[in-house]
C-alpha cells in the first residue's frame, strides 16, 4: 500500500460511516497569499469559489500527519481527525471551521472562517496599543474557549499566544487544534512531550498522567506573558534547559518584572502557573472569575 492509499484508508472515513470530501484545491480556492506555517501544516487567506467568500485555508502535510496519527494508533488509540474536531466545535471564541476533507494527492484540508486582525504573539511582542485595557477582557473570553473546549471533552495541548487570535473588533479566537485530543483517561496516559516547549506543564514534561490542567498552565503562561510581557522563565535556546528551568527553577515575580501591576492581579497570575497541579486554578471559569473579583481591570 502506497502513502497516499495508506493516508486515504486512515482518513477517508471520521466517524465510520462518512466519506470525507476530496477536492482540487486549484479549482475550489484562489489563494491570496500565505498567512502562516506550522511544522505540520501551512495556511493561506484565499477565496472559495464554492462558499464565496474569503477563508483561511488549512492544508496538512500528509506525511507528518500520517506519523502523527500513528503514534496513537500503535497505543490502540483511535484520534479523530483534526478537521473532524474542529468543525465539531461551535463557540464564539473558537475560530469556526465550515469544512474538512482531502485533496485530490491526499492533504488533509480545512476551510475556516477568515479573521481580520493580530495574532496575540504580535500584540505581545509590539505592546500593541490594542492590548490597553482590554488585558483582563481578553484572558476572559480565552477562558471562555478553554471552558466550552474542555467541556466538549477535548484537551487542546497547545494554548500559547501564537494560537490566539485577536479579531479588529476585539474578539479572541483560539485556533489550531492539530495536537488536540479527546479528554478521555486512555488519551491522557504518561506519553511524549507535545506542545510548545515554553508552555509545557510539569507533568508533561515529566511524562506524567496529563489533565485538563495541563490546558491551564499553558493559559497561565500566556496571561503572565500577556500583563508582564515577559515569560516566567528566563527563554533559552537550548529546549532541554528551558524544561529543566520548568522544574526545577520558581518562576519569576510578576511583580518584579512589571513593578507597577496591582499586587492582586500578580497573585492570580503566580497561581495560574503553579508547578503543582493541585494549586493551580481548578478550571478556566475559575481563572476567570478570579480576574473578574479584581478591583483594577484596566489593564
Amino acid at each position: 500500500m502506497g502513502l497516499l492509499d495508506g493516508f486515504k484508508k486512515l482518513f477517508a472515513k471520521g466517524d465510520g460511516s462518512k466519506r470525507r470530501k476530496v477536492i482540487t484545491l486549484a479549482k475550489r480556492f484562489d489563494l491570496q497569499g500565505r498567512t502562516g506555517q506550522g511544522s505540520m501544516s501551512k495556511v493561506w487567506k484565499a477565496y472559495d469559489r464554492e462558499l464565496g467568500r474569503i477563508v483561511a485555508l488549512k492544508v496538512l502535510d500528509k506525511a507528518k500527519t500520517i506519523k502523527f496519527e500513528e503514534k496513537f494508533k500503535l497505543q490502540g488509540l483511535k484520534k479523530p481527525p483534526e478537521g473532524e474536531i474542529c468543525e465539531s466545535l461551535r463557540h464564539d471564541n473558537i475560530a469556526k471551521t465550515f469544512e474538512h476533507g482531502l485533496t485530490n494527492i491526499g492533504e488533509p484540508y480545512l476551510v475556516l472562517e477568515w479573521i481580520e486582525g493580530l495574532g496575540l504573539n504580535y500584540l505581545i511582542e509590539n505592546k500593541h496599543q490594542q492590548l490597553l485595557g482590554n488585558r483582563i477582557n481578553f484572558v476572559g473570553q480565552l477562558c471562555d474557549a478553554i471552558d466550552y473546549l474542555h467541556g466538549q471533552k477535548y484537551l487542546h495541548r497547545d494554548i500559547c499566544p501564537r494560537n490566539v487570535m485577536i479579531s479588529n473588533e476585539g474578539i479572541v479566537k483560539l485556533i489550531d487544534f492539530g495536537l488536540t485530543i479527546p479528554y478521555t483517561p486512555p488519551f491522557c496516559q504518561p506519553g511524549n512531550r507535545t506542545g510548545t516547549v515554553d508552555y509545557l506543564a510539569p507533568e508533561v514534561i515529566k511524562r506524567s498522567t496529563t489533565d485538563h490542567r495541563v490546558d491551564m498552565f499553558a493559559l497561565g503562561v500566556t496571561a503572565f506573558e500577556l500583563f508582564t510581557g515577559l515569560l516566567p522563565w528566563e527563554k533559552s535556546t537550548a529546549s532541554e534547559e528551558t524544561l529543566r528551568r520548568h522544574l526545577n527553577t520558581p518562576p519569576r515575580n510578576a511583580k518584579d518584572l512589571r513593578p507597577d501591576l496591582d499586587d492582586e492581579i500578580c497573585r492570580v497570575l503566580m497561581k495560574s502557573i503553579e508547578r503543582d497541579k493541585m494549586k493551580r486554578y481548578a478550571s478556566a471559569k475559575d481563572f476567570k472569575e478570579a480576574l473578574a473579583k479584581l478591583l483594577k481591570q484596566d489593564y
